[in-house]
């Protein structure tokens, strides 16, 4: 018998060994899918994300958002290990707002 669930495709996400530790990135870039899922926390929409985040398109927050929802357990682990990072982010958005 086969499984017959279909493979979820994330085509705007992608890793890389040599940016930012082999993480979840949007593809083409250095950001990591665990930056956007910090913004969105903040609650920023992802209009907000990409007014702050100009060389993504819409396309890409929200693929990255679908690609934390069935990936959960690892992007919350990579933002726990990397509490500083999103710690630099929210300072950011503060300064400027």
């Amino acid at each position: 018998m086969t499984d017959s669930r279909l493979k979820i495709v994330h085509p705007h996400i992608t890793r890389d060994k040599s940016i930012c530790g082999n993480s979840p990135i949007i593809a083409g870039t250095r950001t990591p899918v665990r930056s956007i899922v910090n913004y969105y926390r903040q609650a920023l929409s992802p209009e907000e994300i990409i007014a702050k985040l100009t060389y993504l398109q819409l396309a890409d927050i929200y693929d990255a958002l679908a690609f934390y929802y069935d990936n959960k357990e690892l992007i919350d682990n990579e933002i726990e290990e990397n509490s500083n990072e999103e710690l630099w982010e929210e300072k950011a958005l503060k300064h400027e707002r």
